[in-house]
């Protein structure tokens, strides 16, 4: 669904600007409004928030993926999330009104975007559920299934706080 998303976001041409990012460079920042669309065109990128005392990574972007800061960009509010390039990234960004009025374009654009944000919504659930009730062990084998491509493109240390525990932790169940 999101390839056929992008497909046609790149055939009628309404990327409207593409953005450079070095290694640890913020695309955005807490309090900041971001009311962009992002396709990960090459590199990595990681969504976080930081409590008073340590970060914790909430999703991660790479090639092809669609990111965004989706609470700003539904409600145009203020975020308490950034979100940062791992390494060397391209992004390509179509703004938010540009974005609906493509959505609103075709009642086809319309049940895919829908589609996108439903198994956005149950992915979530999902990882909830795992945080709350699953050990260390079964996370990190639920996202090696679900996302082997995640290993290859995250540092261990993005990928621990994500799976909610240590990067040594990670590193004795990667090794058993």
């Amino acid at each position: 669904m999101i390839a056929n998303l992008i497909d046609q976001i790149n055939n009628e041409n309404l990327w409207e600007k593409e953005i450079q990012l070095e290694r640890n460079e913020y695309l955005k920042i807490k309090g900041s409004i971001d009311t962009n669309l992002y396709l990960v065109v090459n590199g990595s990128l990681r969504i976080f928030v930081i409590d008073e005392y340590e970060e914790h990574t909430i999703r991660f972007g790479y090639q092809n993926n669609l990111i965004a800061s989706l609470d700003s960009f539904l409600n145009e509010q203020p975020s308490d999330f950034y979100i940062q390039a791992l390494k060397k990234t391209k992004v390509k960004s179509i703004s938010k009104k540009k974005f609906i009025s493509f959505i609103e374009s075709s009642l086809e654009n319309k049940k895919i975007w829908l589609a996108i944000l439903e198994n956005f919504v149950l992915q979530q659930m999902e990882r909830e559920r795992d945080i709350l009730t699953s050990s260390p062990i079964e996370r990190y084998h639920r996202v090696l299934k679900r996302s082997p491509q995640l290993f290859q493109e995250i540092p261990n240390k993005y990928i621990a706080s994500y799976l909610r525990m240590t990067p040594e932790t990670l590193s004795r169940i990667k090794k058993s």
